[in-house]
């Protein structure tokens, strides 16, 4: 079954829980397309555009509810992401079903104790995301 092609301006959403940390405001970015193709006037995202994803973002994990923060990146697309088919040597990223994503800690959540706060050891959490589209003219195979 075809999928929809993503392109420049189509949001990449991370899911708010990954691993065991929570995500603690909506994580949306929208996504640049470096394809000469356009679709309604916006460049089509290729294989590789997914590397240039990255959204700063607070989080919480378990008893670490005082925030922190961490970098979220795709790390690998679902295997319904990219098209049978390559322009130029690259694949099309299509919106398929869901990405795997990382999210690197920069600043570690903390737990509150009564000896002061103690920071969360965890350097990074791994979950999901997904693409929303908002092309409704391009279904490439």
């Amino acid at each position: 079954m075809p999928d929809i092609a993503i392109i420049t301006g189509d949001q990449v959403q991370f899911l708010p829980a990954q691993g065991a940390a929570t995500l603690m405001a909506p994580a949306l970015i929208p996504i640049n397309g470096s394809g000469t193709l356009t679709i309604m006037g916006k460049p089509i995202c290729l294989e590789g555009d997914e590397k240039n994803v990255q959204l700063p973002i607070p989080y919480i994990a378990g008893p670490y509810i005082i925030p922190g923060m961490g970098l979220l990146k795709i790390t690998a697309l679902g295997g319904d992401q990219l098209s049978k088919k390559a322009l130029n040597g690259k694949k099309m990223i299509l919106k398929g079903s869901q990405f795997d994503a990382e999210m690197q800690v920069t600043a570690p959540a903390q737990q509150p104790t009564p000896t002061g706060p103690v920071p969360d050891g965890t350097p990074k959490y791994t979950g999901k995301g997904q693409f929303i589209s908002t092309n409704i003219k391009f279904t490439p195979t």
